[in-house]
C-alpha cells in the first residue's frame, strides 16, 4: 500500500517529522485570486505503533473548540479565508434561491395511531424545523402538538424522537439541540398541550418506550459526563432505565444494564400489545446481538435471555402474546424471519459454570425458532406486522419492493409501489389490519400511503411540488469495478438531456457500516441537477443493499474495495462520456467523507473537486472519541498490528501526498459533531495545506450549532449547500449565474 513522503520522513527522525513547512509560508494562487491559508502551529508528537513512528504535528487541533481558545482562533481565521473565497464566485445566491423554491413542500412523516389518534410530523417550506401534529382520528382536523420553533432563536433545536403512550393521552418526546447526539426527554398532555414537569438528560442512541398503564417509559442514556467532556468523551455504560411519570430522574428504576461489558449498548422495545419487553445489546455497529426479555406484568421486571452470543442480527418485528417474530441473518446473509413460542421453551440440562470438577447439572432454557419468511434474493431492510399479515420491505437491487405474507408465511401477494424508489419509515402493527408507509424517489419527495392488503395502495398524504418530477430523469447502470464486481449506479438529470455530451457530474457515495444508500429526495442535488448538472448515486460494498456479504466486502481488510469501486464510477463516468474529465466533483458524508479523503489521495488525477463533509480522516485514532468507539467493526482496532496496517494505508490524514497536484476540495464539519468529533477534519485540512498539494484551493467550512447533520435547520442547510455546491460548480464548470 502507498506510504507517503510523510511516514517515510516519520522513519528517519522524530526532528525532520516536526519540520513541515506552518501553513501560510507558501501561497496558494487559485485562478485569479491570491489565496493564503492561516498559519497553522504544530506540535513534536511522535508515536511508535507496530515500528512505524507515526508523527501527529497537529494533534492540538483534537481539543474542543469550545473549550481550547487556540482551537477556536484558528476556526475563525479558516472560515474568514473560507467566507472571503466564496463571496468571490458567482452561482451561490442562484443555488440558495433554487434551494429556497425546491425547500418549499410539505415534507411528510409517516403516521402513527395510540387511542385512536393519530401522530405525523409535517415540515413546510420556510420552516426550520418539522411540527409534530396530531389528529383525533384518521380523518380528524389536525391541530399542532409540538412546534420546534418556540425553542430557539437560531432554529437549531430540532425534535428528535418521539412515542405517545397506549392510549394516546400522553408523549414523550426528545429535543436535540445543536445538532449533538445527547437528548433531554419531555412528556406533553395530549390534550392540553401542557408541558408536564418530567425532564430526564443525558439520553443517547435510545427508543422511547411507553409501558402498558402509562405510569412511565424505558429510554437507555449514558453516565453524565464530567464537565466539559460531553462532546469528546467515550460513550460508556449505556443502561436501560423506567422514567416513573411525575417522579425526578433521580427516582428512575434500573431495568437493564452490564457492568460487566461497559461497551455494550441496550435498545428496549415492547411488542404492540404490551405482553413483553425485548432488550437488544451490542457491542458495535455491526449487526451482531444478543437478545434479553422481560414479561411486562413480572415483578421487579425480571430479565431472562433469548439469544445469547452476539453470532448474528435480531431485530423485532412485533409480538402477538408470547410468540415473537425476528428478521436475522442466521443461515441468511441476506434475512429472513423467524418466529419463538416463549411459551413453549426447551429444558436442557448443563454443566453448571464454576462446578465443573464436581459435574453438578443446572438447567437452561432454550427457545426454538421456527423460520416463518425464507431468504430471498431481495435482501429484507424492515417488516411490520399489520393486523394477520407479515408486511415484508425488500431491497431489490438497490430500490424498495414491499410484499405481504400470512402468519404461517404463505404469500399474499405484493403491494404495489408508484415506480422507482425507497420506502421509509413502514409502520404496523398486529392490533390494526391498516398499514402505512412513505414513498420517494430522487425526482419525488415522500408521499404517505396506507393499506390494508395487497395490490394498490391508498395517498393518505402527497405534498404539492415546486418542481415537475416528470422533467427528471432517473435511470439505473451498472459498473464494473477494480475486480469485476457488478456495482449498480442511479443517474439523474433533466430529461431530454444527451448524457454522450458530458456534463458536470456529481458523484456521490457511502460504502460502510450495512447501510445502503437508496433514491431518495434532496433539495440541493435538485438544484445542482435544474442548473444543467447530473447527480451520480452508487451502491458501494460495505453498504447493506445486498447482505451482509456486499458489507463484509468493504470492511475491515477488504475496506479498498469500497474506495476502488467509487474509482470505478469515476473513470466510468468519463469514459461513458457522461462527464468531462475536468468535470467530475465528488461528494461524501462522515463514512462518505473518510471515501472522499481516501480516493483523492490515491487517484487525485481523477476528479477535479470534492466535498467531504464530517469525515472520518485519523484512522488511528478515531476510536477514542465518543462514539468511534463503535466503529472498529467497520474498520478495525487501530491497537491491533494487522488492522493497524490496514487502516494506515489508507488514512485520509496520514496519506496525504507532498508533492502532488490535488483536485479543489471543501471539507465541512460542525463544532457540536459529537459522532465524529471535528479534530478529524481540522487535522486533515491543516496538512493538506502545509503541504505542497498544487494551486487548487483547499478550503475547511466550519459550522456551529450543527452537529453531524440531523436536526439541522433548513436555512442553515441552504446557506451550507449553495455554499458548497457553489464551490464545486466554480471548478467543473457549471455555469451558473447569481
Amino acid at each position: 500500500m502507498r506510504i507517503t513522503s510523510f511516514f517515510a520522513l516519520a522513519l528517519v527522525s522524530s526532528t525532520a517529522i516536526t519540520s513541515i513547512p506552518a501553513l501560510g509560508q507558501t501561497d496558494a494562487i487559485v485562478k485569479d485570486h491570491a489565496l493564503t491559508y492561516p498559519k497553522t502551529k504544530t506540535v513534536n508528537v511522535v508515536e511508535e505503533q507496530f515500528g512505524e513512528y507515526i508523527a501527529d504535528p497537529y494533534r492540538w487541533l483534537e481539543n474542543d473548540v469550545r473549550e481550547d481558545a487556540d482551537v477556536a482562533a484558528w476556526v475563525d481565521a479558516q472560515n474568514a479565508v473560507t467566507d472571503a473565497y466564496l463571496e468571490r464566485l458567482d452561482g451561490r445566491k442562484a443555488l440558495a434561491a433554487s434551494m429556497t423554491r425546491l425547500f418549499d413542500y410539505d415534507a411528510l412523516g409517516v403516521p402513527e395511531e395510540a387511542g385512536g389518534k393519530y401522530f405525523y410530523e409535517r415540515k413546510s417550506g420556510g420552516q426550520n424545523q418539522a411540527i409534530l401534529y396530531v389528529r383525533d382520528g384518521e380523518d380528524g382536523a389536525e391541530r399542532v402538538l409540538i412546534d420546534p420553533a418556540v425553542w430557539s432563536d437560531d432554529g437549531a433545536t430540532a425534535l428528535a424522537e418521539w412515542k405517545p403512550s397506549e392510549d394516546g393521552s400522553l408523549l414523550a418526546y426528545a429535543i436535540q439541540d445543536g445538532g449533538a447526539d445527547w437528548r433531554t426527554v419531555k412528556v406533553i398532555n395530549v390534550a392540553t398541550g401542557e408541558e408536564m414537569a418530567d425532564k430526564v438528560e443525558w439520553v443517547k442512541f435510545s427508543n422511547l418506550t411507553w409501558m402498558p398503564d402509562n405510569s412511565g417509559f424505558l429510554y437507555s442514556r449514558f453516565p453524565e459526563p464530567k464537565e466539559g467532556q460531553a462532546f469528546q468523551s467515550l460513550n460508556k455504560d449505556h443502561t436501560i432505565y423506567m422514567h416513573i411519570i411525575g417522579r425526578e430522574q433521580s427516582g428512575d428504576i434500573k431495568v437493564y444494564a452490564t457492568p460487566d461489558q461497559p461497551e455494550l449498548n441496550h435498545i428496549a422495545e415492547v411488542t404492540s400489545d404490551k405482553e413483553w419487553v425485548v432488550i437488544t445489546s451490542s457491542s458495535g455497529t455491526d449487526d451482531r446481538y444478543e437478545v434479553t426479555l422481560v414479561k411486562v406484568d413480572t415483578p421487579e421486571l425480571e430479565t431472562r435471555k433469548l439469544v445469547e452470543g452476539f453470532d448474528h442480527s435480531w431485530s423485532l418485528i412485533d409480538g402477538i402474546g408470547d410468540t415473537l417474530y425476528f428478521a436475522t441473518n442466521q443461515d441468511a446473509k441476506r434475512l429472513r424471519i423467524v418466529k419463538t413460542d416463549l411459551s413453549k421453551p426447551e429444558i436442557r440440562k448443563i454443566v453448571c459454570e464454576g462446578d465443573r470438577a464436581v459435574n453438578t447439572t443446572c438447567s437452561k432454557t432454550i427457545y426454538a425458532f421456527t423460520e416463518v419468511v425464507p431468504e430471498h434474493s431481495a435482501t429484507i431492510d424492515t417488516a411490520v406486522l399489520v393486523g394477520d399479515m407479515i408486511v415484508v420491505d425488500y431491497i431489490d437491487d438497490a430500490k424498495s419492493r414491499l410484499e405481504a405474507f400470512g402468519l404461517d408465511g404463505m404469500p399474499k401477494g405484493i403491494i404495489d409501489l408508484p415506480g422507482l424508489g425507497t420506502i421509509d419509515g413502514l409502520y404496523g402493527s398486529a392490533k390494526s389490519g391498516k398499514g402505512y408507509f412513505a414513498f420517494g424517489s430522487f425526482n419525488q419527495p415522500n408521499s404517505i400511503y396506507s393499506f390494508s392488503g395487497t395490490g394498490q395502495p391508498d395517498i393518505w398524504a402527497k405534498p404539492e411540488l415546486p418542481f415537475d418530477p416528470k422533467s427528471i430523469s432517473v435511470t439505473q447502470r451498472f459498473y464494473p469495478s477494480k475486480d469485476g464486481t457488478k456495482i449498480p449506479m442511479f443517474l439523474v438529470h433533466k430529461k431530454g438531456m444527451d448524457l454522450s455530451k458530458g456534463a458536470p457530474t456529481l458523484l456521490y457515495g457511502y460504502g460502510g457500516f450495512n447501510i445502503s444508500v437508496l433514491p431518495g429526495y434532496s433539495a440541493p442535488k435538485m438544484a445542482w441537477i435544474e442548473a444543467g448538472g447530473v447527480y451520480a448515486s452508487v451502491n458501494l460494498r460495505g453498504g447493506g443493499e445486498y447482505g451482509k456479504e456486499w458489507h463484509d466486502s468493504g470492511r475491515l481488510q477488504n475496506k479498498q474495495n469500497v474506495f476502488d469501486d467509487f474509482i470505478a464510477a469515476g473513470e466510468y463516468l468519463i469514459a461513458e462520456g457522461i462527464t468531462p474529465k475536468d468535470g467530475l466533483a465528488i461528494e461524501g458524508r462522515s463514512n462518505g467523507g473518510l471515501l472522499v479523503g481516501a480516493v483523492m489521495n490515491q487517484r487525485p488525477d481523477l476528479f477535479a473537486a470534492g466535498h467531504a463533509a464530517v469525515g472520518v480522516m485519523d484512522m488511528l485514532r478515531f476510536d477514542r472519541f465518543t462514539a468511534g468507539r463503535y466503529w472498529v467493526d467497520d474498520y478495525g482496532y487501530p491497537n491491533k498490528e494487522a488492522d493497524f496496517k490496514t487502516l494506515l494505508s489508507y488514512s485520509p490524514y496520514h496519506n496525504i501526498a507532498d508533492g502532488t497536484d490535488y483536485p479543489a476540495l471543501m471539507v465541512s464539519t460542525a463544532d457540536t459533531d459529537d459522532r465524529v468529533v471535528p479534530g478529524h477534519s481540522f487535522k486533515y485540512t491543516a496538512r493538506l495545506q502545509a503541504l505542497n498539494t498544487g494551486e487548487k484551493p483547499h478550503l475547511i467550512r466550519i459550522e456551529t450549532r450543527a452537529g453531524h447533520g440531523s436536526g439541522k435547520p433548513t436555512d442553515k442547510l441552504i446557506e451550507e449547500y449553495s455554499d458548497i455546491y457553489g464551490f464545486l460548480a466554480d471548478t467543473v464548470g457549471l455555469g451558473i449565474a447569481d
